[in-house]
């Protein structure tokens, strides 16, 4: 069970789960022969390596080979509902590289599952991207955890529209002017008050095209870009993105150019380093 402490001052919470500390790690893991490689749980055959599935898009039977898109509980939960969705049966490809059908697989997905758990609590689906954005798998993967409703979420509220990148019927991307991290990108609905429950088929495409569109875009500014921590010298685009919980729900993209450090953690004040109008622009003309 997850443990939930409160600041009584800020309102703020501490989630306690001791069960995070169990879960595998790739990122520094090496075969003890050449030969050797771990081997994957996510990867299609090895469905008996995770929980019974909740969820799959796609042909075969359960728990087994043939599906698209699968989601399973995740073994090491944060919270007491805290479920994987595994994005394809590829180990390396996500969405800047995968095929328009398959992208708008995971959306679907995402969108499911969200009605799913919409009256159970805080329904947060995040993705992290690579290892040194906090994965401990590479096969990409989403999360999706619940938190109960009478905990105070500090997260952000959706930002006015300015920066734009790209838009199309029913979304638009853009940095916004409060941007946090380094080339930070929002993508939202052209509708407000709509919750993520309320994205329909029709849409679904629009957004898994634009999201694919601006994911390509940054991994190009990232992969060259003179900004990236020298330990991330390695040719892996590295970012986090969420979907916000709430009613003017956002699809919020942070790619990993920066740390944050003492100066940012005492003060919670964020530095950004590039200004929101240049990284748009930089975005929008990238090809």
């Amino acid at each position: 069970m997850a443990k939930y402490v409160p600041d009584v001052k800020t309102q703020r919470w501490v989630i306690v789960a001791q069960s995070r500390t169990k879960r595998p790690d790739e990122s520094g893991e090496k075969p003890s022969a050449p030969t050797e490689k771990p081997v994957c749980p996510f990867c299609t055959g090895n469905e008996a390596m995770t929980p019974p599935e909740l969820y799959r898009i796609g042909p075969g039977e359960k728990n087994g080979p043939g599906w698209h898109v699968r989601v399973v509980p995740n073994k090491y939960p944060i919270t007491d509902l805290h479920e994987v969705i595994i994005h394809s049966p590829s180990d390396t490809d996500d969405i800047e590289h995968l095929p328009m059908e398959q992208v708008t697989r995971i959306l679907t997905t995402y969108r499911d599952r969200y009605r799913a758990h919409d009256t159970d609590g805080q329904v947060i689906i995040f993705c992290n991207h690579g290892f040194h954005a906090g994965a401990s798998l590479k096969h990409p993967h989403a999360q999706l955890v619940v938190v109960p409703k009478q905990i105070n979420l500090d997260s952000l509220s959706r930002e006015p529209i300015a920066n734009i990148i790209e838009d199309n019927t029913y979304f638009v991307t853009y940095c916004p002017d409060f941007s946090q991290w380094p080339y930070e990108v929002w993508i939202t609905p052209k509708t407000e008050s709509a919750k993520f429950s309320d994205v329909t088929d029709t849409e679904l495409p629009d957004l898994a095209r634009i999201m694919q569109s601006v994911l390509q875009k940054l991994e190009k500014i990232y992969l060259v870009s003179p900004i990236k921590p020298k330990d991330r010298s390695e040719n892996v685009f590295v970012y986090n993105y969420y979907i916000y919980h709430g009613p003017n729900w956002f699809l919020r993209i942070i790619p990993r150019f920066i740390h944050r450090a003492g100066f940012e953690l005492g003060t919670g004040l964020n530095v950004n380093i590039i200004d929101p109008t240049q990284a748009a622009k930089e975005i929008t003309e990238m090809h």
